[in-house]
C-alpha cells in the first residue's frame, strides 16, 4: 500500500500531477485546491496518497495532509460518494470546510461540490457528522503537509509476518490533559470559534470529567450549540 509519496514534480495537468521517485513516475489524482497549492515543476513535493483499485483500474490520489486523506476514505464509504465526487467536495471546502459544515449540519455546503446534489450533500451529513470530532482531533495534533523528497515513500510495515501497516502517529491524540485539551482548542478555532468562548466550552467539558480531543471536542461543541 503507497500511502505516501516524495520526490520532484515533474507535471502539472488538470487534476493530476506526476511525480518522479527515484526514476519511476507516478500519476497522482489531487483536487483543484491541492493542485493550487503545490510547487511549479522541478521542485520537491510529497503527498500522502491513497491507492483506488477496480478490477480494471489503479489510481493514486494526493492530499497536503493525513486528515485530508482520512476525510477522502470516509466520504467514499458515503453511498453515491466515488473518488470524483469525494475530490470534488475536498477541492470546494477543504478538510477543514467539511469539518465545519458537518459539525453545523451544513449539507448546503457540501452541494456546492460540482456534481453533488441535495440528496447525495444530506446524506453525507448524516452518515459522518458524528465521526467528525475525531478528524478533526487528527489535524489538531498534528501532520505535516509538505515534507522533504529525501524521506520514505512507502508507509512503514507493522511487525514482521502480520503484513499491517503501523498506526498513524496521530493514532491517540490526547488522554484528558492539557496537551488534549490545546489540541481540541486549536480544532475549535479552526472551525470558526473564538478564543474565549473556546476555551471556556474546553474548560467546561474537562471539568465534566470528558478525556481525550476528540471527546473534548465532542462535548464542546454540544456547549457551543446553539440553544432552543
Amino acid at each position: 500500500m503507497i500511502g505516501r509519496l516524495a520526490g520532484r514534480l515533474d507535471y502539472r495537468g488538470t487534476d493530476h500531477v506526476l511525480i518522479d521517485v527515484g526514476g519511476v513516475g507516478y500519476v497522482v489524482h489531487v483536487s483543484e485546491r491541492t493542485l493550487m497549492a503545490l510547487p511549479g515543476p522541478g521542485e520537491a513535493v510529497a503527498l500522502y496518497t491513497d491507492l483506488l483499485v477496480r478490477e480494471d483500474l489503479l489510481q493514486l490520489f494526493g492530499f497536503t495532509s493525513p486528515v485530508e486523506k482520512e476525510w477522502h476514505r470516509l466520504l467514499m464509504s458515503v453511498q453515491g460518494i466515488g473518488a470524483k465526487a469525494s475530490m470534488a467536495i475536498l477541492g470546494t471546502l477543504g478538510p477543514e470546510g467539511v469539518s465545519r459544515a458537518l459539525v453545523i449540519g451544513d449539507w448546503s455546503a457540501i452541494k456546492a461540490a460540482p456534481g453533488v446534489g441535495p440528496k447525495i450533500a444530506q446524506r453525507v451529513v448524516n452518515e459522518l457528522k458524528d465521526k467528525a470530532p475525531a478528524v478533526m482531533a487528527m489535524g489538531a495534533a498534528g501532520g505535516g503537509a509538505f515534507a522533504s523528497a529525501g524521506e520514505a515513500v512507502v508507509e512503514p510495515a507493522g511487525p514482521a509476518g502480520t503484513g499491517a501497516t503501523a498506526p498513524p502517529p496521530f493514532a491517540s491524540p490526547g488522554d484528558g490533559s492539557a496537551a488534549a485539551q490545546a489540541e481540541a482548542l486549536s480544532a475549535l478555532s479552526n472551525l470558526g470559534y473564538g478564543p474565549g468562548e473556546a476555551a471556556s466550552a474546553v474548560a467546561e467539558a474537562a471539568v465534566a470529567g470528558e478525556t481525550g480531543t476528540a471527546g473534548l471536542i465532542r462535548a464542546a461543541l454540544r456547549l457551543l450549540a446553539p440553544k432552543g
